[in-house]
């Protein structure tokens, strides 16, 4: 089912890339049966009538019908079933079981029980932490020591000293304000930080979208396999009906029985592919594994309703609501508060000395010990380092930062332009499938039925129209999940949910 690329695929049909998410894809046309034919194919029209002779000219006097000796009875043709049985309801718009997961809770319990996400989260106090470490205060020094203590003792006739005995503190005073300048860049990086959470968050949402639609998918190609099976099913056992009456040759029978071993196989990958599909939709919601083929959803399969507000109007809430964007332009504000820290470590702290014990040993020239205090300052003179460097790192770092928010801010108005579009184009497409092709390829099955019936026309004709109507019919769905795909993206695109 030729649907989108594989998730963060370079190549995926998304309209936002692999950095804005992609959707997924699945292989659901396992068998690739008429995946190459023509779209209207069979054999349309009878090709003789079948009307009596005699009504055909004008009418003229009653014949007189002769008694016949012998009439056998007439053979009463046995219906063909339309094998796939393959039809579209009439309200396609809803799709699953009545206690299936909705997308909104599929999304809460995304937010509630992701692993990624609860890993994720733990940034924000981290951010918080770096804002504690950024407000701590230096510490102060203490510093003791002893001077001038003689090797033995100081005497009359070898004097000395004083011995000293020194108790001081050093505090370094932050009059430049750096204290304040770092607890402003962590508090602008914890911003910065929450806008990145919020982008990982709507990036998994993404995420989220592309597995949930693949489940719908899958879901929808194992229906359409399986009645394609029971269809040809019944059809098998029709054709050997009506060979064992003489009306229809072995070959006949051999050539379905083919198609109905296909079609076994096919839904034999079709299952796999919807367990697979599950597991990865019950690893983002954290589901056991035991219970991940227990997981159904029931969501807006068909909706081709125009788009509620302008692309203009889409930018703009784009730009305004988008947390990538968001992120950059919290960058600049953090990068702006480096460049103040860096000017602010322009001049060293300054070193404030006070030491309230001073002892000097008298003792030796027989007087009292004497005690005093002293005061200092000391400060580095910025003869030659004074940051020059990283200001001047810091103030590159600002323009930078703010070249790529503009990059972003293009970013983003093509993310939502190429949305909008792929959003029109695959409405559009789900509307001609809908209103031209569909009802034009049932019209050719339902000729070629009739003329099979009839024995106008072989069992590889009739299955050749049959098989050219159910590849249009999958090709619809295809179109469906694609016109999904295309409205989830959009509101990937735009930061904020503008459709159901």
């Amino acid at each position: 089912m030729d649907i989108d690329s594989p998730p963060g695929s370079p190549d995926s049909r998304g309209a936002l890339g692999p950095m804005i998410g992609a959707s997924g894809t699945s292989g659901f046309d396992v068998t690739g049966i008429n995946a190459q034919q023509s779209i209207f194919g069979g054999r349309p029209g009878p090709t003789a009538t079948r009307a009596p002779i005699n009504q055909l000219g004008p009418p003229s006097a009653a014949p007189v019908a002769p008694t016949p000796r012998f009439q056998p009875p007439a053979l009463e043709s046995t219906p063909i079933p339309a094998y796939g049985e393959l039809e579209i309801p009439e309200n396609p718009s809803i799709m699953g079981p009545e206690n299936g997961m909705t997308l909104d809770q599929a999304i809460d319990t995304l937010l509630e029980r992701n692993l990624n996400l609860m890993a994720l989260r733990y940034e924000v106090p981290m951010a918080q932490a770096d804002i504690l470490t950024a407000s701590l205060r230096a510490n102060p020094i203490f510093y003791a020591d002893s001077q001038l203590v003689p090797y033995g003792r100081f005497t009359n006739t070898r004097p000395g000293g004083q011995t000293q005995y020194d108790v001081n503190i050093t505090y370094p005073l932050d009059v430049w304000r750096k204290r304040q300048a770092r607890i402003l860049v962590y508090e602008r990086a914890k911003k910065v930080t929450e806008a990145q959470l919020q982008d990982a968050i709507r990036l998994q949402i993404d995420n989220l979208y592309t597995a949930y639609v693949d489940v719908i998918a899958a879901t929808q190609n194992l229906e359409y396999s399986r009645a394609y099976t029971v269809g040809i099913g019944k059809l098998v056992e029709t054709v050997r009906s009506l060979n064992k009456k003489g009306q229809k040759t072995l070959a006949d029978v051999e050539t379905i029985r083919a198609q109905l071993e296909l079609a076994e196989l096919q839904v034999r990958e079709s299952e796999e592919t919807l367990k697979k599909a599950k597991r990865t939709l019950a690893l983002y919601l954290d589901t056991p594994a035991k219970d991940a083929y227990e997981v159904s959803v029931r969501s807006i399969f068909r909706d081709v309703r125009e788009l509620p507000v302008s692309t203009e109007e889409l930018v703009k809430t784009a730009l305004a609501s988008r947390p990538d964007l968001t992120a950059f332009r919290l960058g600049v504000l953090r990068a702006q508060g480096d460049e103040l820290l860096a000017r602010r470590n322009k001049y060293s702290d300054v070193y404030l000395l006070w030491q309230p014990y001073t002892m000097q040993d008298n003792g030796y020239l027989g007087f009292k010990n004497s005690y005093s205090y002293a005061f200092g300052v000391t400060v580095a003179l910025p003869l030659y380092n004074r940051n020059q460097g990283n200001i001047q790192r810091a103030g590159l770092n600002i323009r930078q930062t703010e070249v790529e928010m503009t990059q972003q801010e293009r970013q983003v108005a093509y993310d939502v332009e190429e949305a909008v579009r792929e959003f029109n184009t695959s409405r559009i497409s789900l509307i001609e499938f809908e209103r031209e092709i569909v009802p034009a390829s049932r019209t050719v099955r339902t000729t070629a039925l009739q003329l099979y019936g009839i024995g106008q026309t072989s069992i590889v004709d009739y299955l050749d129209a049959q098989k050219d109507y159910n590849e249009v019919v999958r090709k619809f769905y295809d179109a469906v999940v694609r016109h999904r795909r295309a409205m989830l993206d959009l509101n990937t695109a735009v930061g904020t949910r503008v459709l159901p």
